[in-house]
């Protein structure tokens, strides 16, 4: 994982700075996680991994595939990984491109767990919140989990918070065993 990170992050960087320069971080971040996504398919990744496919072959391919969301940097983008053969490295890529963009954005994408539905006002508390406490705007994920019995899990990165009282209880008991 080290490894494909460090060599998909050159070409994240470059994208996210074509990108930011032409003012288009949002059609770049479609682009990217479109492109990623094909990457990802069992038939794609076979047609990659065939030694009888050329360089331009592969890189028409995802063109082709990708006609619709690509503009012309797109394209030229994916035609330089193709030569490079770094077509695999796409959804690094964009993972690594999502990242730099939040950053640069100042919003961060958080994974709320709960018990039950929140309702709107507690929603809009809790993204003050944590809002504040990220210094960042905050794009909310809801996710239900009636296992947690009650309360919340926070995850934005690799911050977590557990404020579940599954996990309130299971601190208890590791407390008491010890």
């Amino acid at each position: 994982m080290a490894e494909l990170s460090t060599t998909a992050r050159p070409y994240a960087k470059a994208a996210f700075e074509h990108a930011l320069a032409a003012s288009s971080l949002g059609e770049w971040s479609v682009m990217l996680a479109t492109a990623a996504a094909v990457a990802q398919q069992a038939e794609v990744k076979k047609f990659l991994s065939s030694p009888a496919m050329t360089t331009e072959q592969q890189a028409q391919m995802f063109i082709d595939v990708c006609a619709d969301t690509f503009n012309a940097g797109g394209k030229n983008f994916i035609k330089i990984l193709a030569e490079n053969k770094r077509l695999e490295l796409l959804s690094t890529i964009s993972e690594l491109f999502e990242a730099q963009k939040s950053i640069q954005e100042r919003t961060v994408d958080v994974e709320l767990t709960t018990a039950f539905a929140l309702d709107s006002e507690s929603e809009k508390r809790l993204v003050e919140v944590l809002g504040k406490k990220l210094a960042r705007e905050v794009n909310v994920h809801t996710t239900i989990d009636p296992l947690l019995l009650g309360g919340v899990i926070v995850k934005a990165g690799d911050l977590v918070i557990d404020g579940s009282v599954r996990g309130r209880l299971a601190k208890l008991a590791e407390a008491l065993n010890s």
